[in-house]
């Protein structure tokens, strides 16, 4: 079995905070219950918005 260092880490639910962390996008939220009930919408969101910047940099170094 593989441990998974911080480094490598996609998410961090942290339920004592009641905080979820996105670490490829910066999301961080205190709404972790409302996630877990299904409010996606902002999670997927800091998602499209990262995939979007990443886009739109390498348009801009011309790749």
């Amino acid at each position: 079995m593989r441990t998974v260092d911080r480094s490598e880490r996609i998410r961090t639910y942290n339920y004592p905070e009641n905080r979820i962390s996105d670490h490829r996008t910066g999301y961080k939220s205190y709404n972790l219950d409302a996630v877990l009930d299904g409010d996606l919408g902002p999670v997927v969101q800091s998602a499209v918005e990262a995939d979007e910047a990443a886009r739109m940099a390498d348009v801009g170094q011309g790749a």
